[in-house]
């Protein structure tokens, strides 16, 4: 028999771990929960909630494949390995089959598992599947990763025109097999009570048929105008898709699918939208071989490790009034108000309010990085870091430091009316479309139930210059 381990990969279609499993006979299926692991990593208690959402509806999509599934609470993955042991010993289990995961808690454990089970000749075979191409695979002409986006995604475009990665088959159900109940009884509906967050359902929905429906309408109504929309927050012109890529209700290469579907598959740009979203799939594709290729970024340590030395502020009053949405600009406070309610935020205000904390308030940006995964429904170890750190320049690729948005000319470039600003700071709904972007510019004494700016957004960018010149 052949055991399943599912991670952040709870999906049926277009699984490789699935396919090849259930190719060699017969298979159950295992998911781990890790309470305290989650607490470690500042998993948000919306994305454990949509997780443990899904996986009450997983279970029930591999029932209809007769793969029972096993829940197991460990709480911590140090605790892992004598326990798969113990299970693959108990069901007799010949070979495991997982995904690789690229962050670095996530390889050490898969490293102690494959130990201690190949020890006793339970054979585990991990597949590549997060990303479009296999990690330590995409390397420049000195066999060395790549360090800079454009050169990456220059390989990457050189391999797609070769081949556009294909989904896996669609695999057939097995023949009942018989458990021991004991092994099968978990109470997961009260486990996940414990993580329920209210309206969650209504935000984001966990089908798989919903997230495939979310990609074909966007693939077909507003991928043609995406080059311009993503920037607009006001607007729906983002795919919203990257809950679902996260978890791995989605494949990347079913997204990688859509979006040729008309070319059958093959590679080709029609328009640049279409250029676009691809570009954007491979900025998640280059973090995530970051991620691997240079595991000390996911140490809480830069990329650039000469701005370690930066002396950043130590401000809690102004961190504060950062994640709760007061600064007193209010592109940034709309972004952060956008994430506290929803557990996502535009990716445009993503890097405006980010590029904010680390350069208008000098704010450690790891201080962002961590506020930002505990709030995100798609909260991603790679993405989450390669943005921040691309917005601290302290990143692969990054931002130039002297290169720093203004945040009101942002806001006025991208929610010229103010609607984005209106629908998440109320106090400000009645203001006009010029003012609403700075409200004391013009009259400094105006009485508003709204902060005044924490920072002087001029001399604040010289600072943040004059620090990163000290390197």
């Amino acid at each position: 028999m052949h055991l399943i381990w599912f991670r952040q990969d709870l999906r049926i279609q277009d699984h490789a771990a699935l396919w090849h499993a259930t190719q060699q006979g017969p298979c159950v299926a295992l998911v781990v929960l890790s309470p305290e692991q989650w607490q470690l990593h500042q998993d948000a208690p919306i994305k454990i909630d949509f997780y443990l959402r899904r996986l009450q509806v997983f279970k029930q999509q591999l029932e209809q494949l007769n793969i029972a599934l096993i829940v197991r609470e460990v709480g911590l993955w140090r605790n892992l390995a004598d326990e798969m042991l113990a299970l693959c010993q108990n069901l007799q289990i010949d070979s495991v089959h997982a995904h690789i995961e690229v962050g670095v808690n996530e390889l050490q454990r898969d490293f102690k598992v494959q130990q201690r089970l190949e020890q006793q000749q339970i054979r585990v075979e991990l597949y590549h599947d997060r990303t479009l191409f296999p990690l330590a695979s995409i390397r420049n002409q000195s066999n060395q990763p790549y360090q800079v986006y454009s050169a990456f995604k220059k390989k990457c475009y050189e391999r797609l025109i070769l081949d556009v990665p294909s989904a896996y088959p669609v695999i057939a159900s097995q023949d009942l097999l018989e458990l021991p109940v004991e092994l099968t009884h978990f109470d997961l509906e009260k486990f996940a009570g414990r993580y329920s967050i209210e309206n969650s359902e209504k935000l984001w929905p966990v089908d798989e048929t919903h997230a495939l429906q979310m990609l074909d309408d966007f693939i077909e109504d507003r991928l043609s105008s995406y080059q311009t929309d993503r920037d607009i927050p006001a607007l729906n012109g983002t795919s919203q898709l990257s809950p679902y890529l996260n978890i791995g209700i989605l494949s990347i290469r079913q997204c990688i699918q859509a979006l040729f579907k008309q070319h059958h598959g093959y590679f080709q740009i029609d328009d640049l939208g279409q250029q676009t979203w691809l570009d954007e799939l491979l900025w998640r594709e280059f973090y995530q071989h970051t991620l691997f290729d240079f595991p000390r970024v996911s140490r809480h340590r830069p990329f650039k490790e000469n701005t370690d030395k930066i002396q950043w502020r130590h401000a809690p009053e102004d961190l504060a009034a950062w994640q709760q949405g007061q600064t007193g600009i209010p592109i940034v406070d709309a972004g952060m108000r956008q994430l506290l309610a929803t557990g996502w935020m535009h990716n445009r205000v993503r890097m405006i309010t980010a590029m904010f904390l680390c350069k208008n308030l000098l704010i450690d940006w790891r201080l962002g990085e961590s506020w930002f995964m505990q709030q995100l429904i798609d909260g991603d170890l790679a993405a989450n870091n390669g943005g921040w750190q691309w917005c601290a320049s302290t990143g692969m690729d990054a931002v130039p430091y002297f290169r720093i948005f203004n945040p009101v000319s942002q806001s006025q470039k991208f929610d010229p009316n103010g609607d984005y600003i209106r629908q998440w700071v109320p106090e400000l709904a009645h203001l006009d479309a010029k003012s609403i972007h700075e409200p004391y510019a013009k009259n400094p004494d105006r009485e508003l139930d709204y902060p005044k700016p924490l920072v002087d957004l001029k001399s604040s960018r010289v600072r943040a210059i004059e620090a990163f010149k000290q390197l």
